[in-house]
């Protein structure tokens, strides 16, 4: 079934002009039938659609945050975090669709696996605080021996700052001196990621 069919199912009618399929299809088609984008979409702009109320809107908006939890679900059985893509992979759901910045590192184990996602800080549109001795001390908590370092850019642009190629430089420092490893930095977005790593700036 594709996927206007099965939303078609759970908001059960159209309106008297189209069938709860047809509407689907045109409130997918509005969003480039991109399911991230239909989940970060206010209610506001559902209810406008001819068909939707907004008890239909929420039985969506429900629908989208079950799926992103099962498949988030999926992915934090303790991955093996070797790759930039598996990286953006198991963060994108947190911070790809937000309107303002976070900064998250990944602590990791001597097998590059997954040991915990620890959201550091969050700030506004352009840029957020971030605590190196306070991301260097949760490390010895969970039993860490490297570090990646994620934050998202909401406007969509990928290009590291002058800011967040310093900050990497220190982070990088402050950890040698304690014997972590810092793998690897990601920007994110919902259009993709940036990889310090494999652009070999780290």
């Amino acid at each position: 079934m594709s996927n206007a069919e099965l939303f078609a199912i759970l908001i059960g009618s159209g309106s008297s002009k189209e069938s709860a399929v047809d509407l689907m299809k045109r409130v997918l088609q509005s969003v480039d039938n991109n399911l991230l984008k239909l989940h970060k979409i206010p209610l506001e702009y559902l209810i406008k659609f001819n068909g939707i109320g907004k008890a239909k809107a929420v039985k969506l908006k429900a629908a989208l945050e079950l799926s992103k939890r099962v498949d988030q679900h999926q992915k934090d059985k303790s991955p093996v975090l070797n790759y930039s893509k598996l990286v953006y992979e198991q963060i994108r759901h947190e911070l790809s669709l937000l309107d303002h910045e976070e900064f998250w590192v990944l602590y990791l184990n001597q097998s590059s696996k997954l040991l915990e996602k620890f959201r550091l800080s969050q700030g506004g549109i352009t840029q957020t605080v971030v605590d190196i001795r306070l991301a260097l001390k949760r490390a010895f908590e969970v039993g860490a021996t490297a570090l990646i370092l994620v934050h998202n850019h909401p406007s969509g642009n990928l290009k590291p700052s002058e800011h967040y190629k310093e900050l990497t430089r220190k982070f990088k420092k402050a950890a040698s001196y304690v014997d972590l490893k810092v793998l690897d930095h990601l920007i994110v977005s919902e259009k993709g990621y940036f990889s310090f790593a494999d652009e070999e700036i780290i």
